[in-house]
């Protein structure tokens, strides 16, 4: 049976590379940027994507979330969660002292922003970590690139700096994307939609959240993004604990899709950690107790 081919942002030694590798029983192939990932899978070229939602330092990545919001209708189909190590790589012989420019992806700078004031020179933004690494191997001035130690094996550089990220507990959220699939439920899963107000009124926001809180549903993440459709006109992406296949999730969209605003489902999908699973078991042991309470009332109605 052929492999499933699989798109990430390349060069090969990216961040994203190493997540798509991952994957059991896929052939990887590398793209110059997440829109195109995101398009050659929406076009049939590629049969799945990985590409990079969100940084626990710089926070979401626009051009994922943008794509999956407004360009392609995709489905997430799972996260990979990476903790993200960066290094400065340089080609054998240059030091650090000697380094005048650093080159690397824009959030890969920005995590290192701290770092590279204390350096002192110029940076530069490339299309990836590894796009980076290649840039300054083939280069021969002394430059640097940030990168993983995956891209410092790859294009035999030396890591004349190690660790440089402003924050021990840097990770890097991935998902897999897909055109149709829906993950089967785990019991440990999470429900991505896009939420958009057909009015701008008081209280709109409070009576969408209100629907998640009616239901018990915990929320994960809730962001807004401009629609580009004209200043100040705002949706609500919402991350939330649960999958469209339990019952409660099911009739909390279809409420809010009848009622309140128009929903586009991004996914539902498993997710890494014990939190989402610890989170579910308390609410429904909650829910279970509330409701042995009530029919212990109901019990003692006169017939």
């Amino acid at each position: 049976m052929a492999h499933s081919r699989v798109g990430y942002l390349g060069p090969k030694g990216a961040f994203t590379h190493e997540a798509a590798a991952t994957l059991e029983d896929v052939e990887t192939v590398a793209c110059t940027s997440i829109g195109e990932v995101l398009a050659l899978v929406a076009d049939g070229t590629l049969d799945k994507g990985v590409v990079p939602i969100e940084n626990a330092i710089e926070g979401t990545v626009s051009a994922t979330i943008d794509g999956l919001v407004f360009e392609h209708d995709l489905v997430i189909e799972r996260e990979i969660v990476l903790p993200i190590h960066l290094h400065l790589l340089a080609r054998a012989g240059v030091g650090v002292t000697d380094v005048t420019k650093v080159l690397s992806y824009v959030h890969a700078l920005a995590q290192c922003r701290g770092y590279l004031d204390k350096l002192g020179v110029a940076s530069e933004e490339t299309t990836s970590t590894s796009q980076a690494a290649r840039e300054v191997a083939d280069s021969k001035e002394p430059w640097a690139a940030i990168g993983s130690s995956l891209a410092g094996e790859l294009y035999n550089l030396e890591q004349i700096a190690t660790d440089i990220e402003d924050h021990p507990g840097n990770a890097t959220r991935f998902v897999v994307v897909g055109r149709d699939a829906v993950s089967a439920p785990t019991g440990h899963d999470r429900t991505s939609i896009v939420c958009f107000q057909d009015a701008d009124r008081p209280g709109s926001l409070y009576a969408i959240l209100g629907r998640f809180a009616a239901r018990d549903i915990n929320l994960t993440k809730l962001e807004s993004r401009p629609t580009k459709l004209g200043l100040g006109d705002y949706c609500f992406i919402i991350e939330f604990d649960g999958h469209v296949g339990d019952d409660v999730v099911a009739d909390c969209l279809a409420d809010l899709q009848a009622h309140l605003t128009r929903v586009k489902f991004l996914g539902s999908y498993p997710v890494t950690g014990e939190g989402a699973r610890d989170r579910r078991e308390e609410v429904s042991e909650a829910r279970r107790s509330a409701s042995e309470w009530v029919e212990g009332i109901r019990s003692r109605i006169r017939s």
